[in-house]
C-alpha cells in the first residue's frame, strides 16, 4: 500500500518563504553571470537544459523561487556545477554557517529538501548537504557532470536508492558511495521522515 503524503508544516513552508529570498538573490546574479560569460542568449540556454525562457527570465529578475529540479537542470544545461549558481562572493578566515541563513531547497511537491552546509566560495573539490525526505517521498535526480560521486550516510529513517538499473536498502547508519552520472532516484518507503548527509565530490575543482 502506497504510504499517503504529507503535506509540508507551516514551520517548514515559512522556513522555506524566508530562505527563498536569499536564494533568489545569489541564485538571479550567478545565472545572469555565467550565462553571459558562455554566451549564452535566454533561448539557447531553454534548449540546452529544458527550463522555458519565461522562467529563465523570471528567475534572473529575482521573481521566482527555483526548485531543486529547476537548478539542477540550469546547472546541466550551463555545464557547470550545481553550486555555482548559489556562490557567494569571497569571504576569508572561519566560515561559521548559521542554521537561519542556510539555504534549502524544496523539490517541487515538497517531499524532499536539500540544505548546504559549506559555504559557496573558493576552489573545492568537495560539497556537503543534509537532505531530507519525507514519508513516502521520492525524488529523481538526473545525471550530474561526469566523474561526480556521491558518499550519503541515513541518520534516521530508510532509504531506498536506485542508482540506474541497481537498487539498494539503507537504514540508519548504513552510508553508501556512487557513481551520481548517470540517473538516480532517492525514496523513502516509510511513514517517518529520512535524515541524510551527502557529500558529492567532483572531479575537477569548483567555485
Amino acid at each position: 500500500m502506497a504510504t499517503k503524503l504529507e503535506p509540508p508544516t507551516d514551520e517548514q513552508e515559512q522556513a522555506f518563504a524566508e530562505s527563498g529570498d536569499y536564494i533568489t538573490d545569489v541564485v538571479k546574479e550567478n545565472l545572469k553571470l555565467i550565462r553571459h560569460t558562455k554566451g549564452f542568449s535566454l533561448d539557447k540556454l531553454a534548449n540546452r537544459c529544458g527550463v522555458s525562457r519565461a522562467m529563465l527570465s523570471q528567475i534572473e529578475q529575482g521573481k521566482s523561487v527555483p526548485t531543486i529540479s529547476v537548478l539542477w537542470k540550469i546547472a546541466n544545461g550551463l555545464n557547470v556545477p550545481f553550486s555555482e549558481l548559489l556562490k557567494e562572493k569571497n569571504q576569508e578566515g572561519i566560515h561559521v554557517l548559521k542554521a537561519e541563513n542556510s539555504k534549502v531547497l524544496f523539490s517541487n511537491s515538497k517531499v524532499f529538501a536539500s540544505r548546504a552546509l559549506f559555504p559557496f566560495l573558493g576552489n573545492r573539490k568537495t560539497e556537503f548537504y543534509e537532505l531530507l525526505l519525507k514519508p513516502g517521498g521520492h525524488e529523481v535526480a538526473e545525471a550530474h557532470k561526469t566523474g561526480t560521486t556521491e558518499n550519503l550516510v541515513v541518520v534516521s529513517g530508510k532509504l531506498r536508492l536506485r542508482v540506474g538499473e541497481k537498487v539498494v536498502e539503507l537504514e540508519p547508519k548504513d552510508s553508501v558511495f556512487f557513481k551520481a552520472d548517470v540517473s538516480h532516484e532517492y525514496s523513502n518507503p516509510t511513514d517517518q521522515e529520512t535524515l541524510m548527509y551527502l557529500v558529492m565530490d567532483y572531479t575537477d575543482e569548483v567555485g
